[in-house]
């Protein structure tokens, strides 16, 4: 299993977060917020942080997601997506640990099995923080 990344300056309604989102007002910026908020739903100890320029939700100051703004799309991407359930084929990526799904408003995506992934990847970290204090 891989190893946890703290993001100790994470917290509820960061304002580097706000200002990203400020600058990002547009369509894209809409999408990439849409979902941000679905992160932040997740539960109360749910923070976040700006991390490489990237709006990042944290299960207590661990990093479970991020979004980002392209020229032509957007990336909801998962920390330890590789190891997610993926029953849709949402997830791209080649990396070794991330993986990320790919919004945009010429495609359309399953919302419902997109908020699943978002839940569990979240709830992945909860489990992760669990067994780390357990052991």
């Amino acid at each position: 299993m891989r190893g946890l990344f703290r993001l100790r300056d994470a917290e509820k309604g960061h304002p580097e977060v706000k200002l990203w989102f400020e600058a990002h007002d547009s369509e894209l910026g809409g999408i990439a917020l849409k979902w941000f908020d679905a992160l932040r739903m997740c539960g109360d100890d749910v923070t976040e942080v700006l991390h490489d320029n990237q709006p990042t939700a944290c299960v207590n100051k661990t990093a479970f997601a991020y979004v980002d703004v392209f020229k032509a799309h957007v990336n909801l991407g998962f920390f330890h997506g590789v190891e997610l359930p993926d029953p849709d084929g949402l997830l791209v990526g080649t990396g070794k640990f991330m993986r990320h799904v790919k919004l945009s408003p010429k495609f359309s995506v399953d919302e419902d099995a997109l908020l699943k992934l978002v839940q569990a990847s979240c709830e992945d970290i909860r489990q992760r923080l669990e067994a780390e204090h357990a052991s």
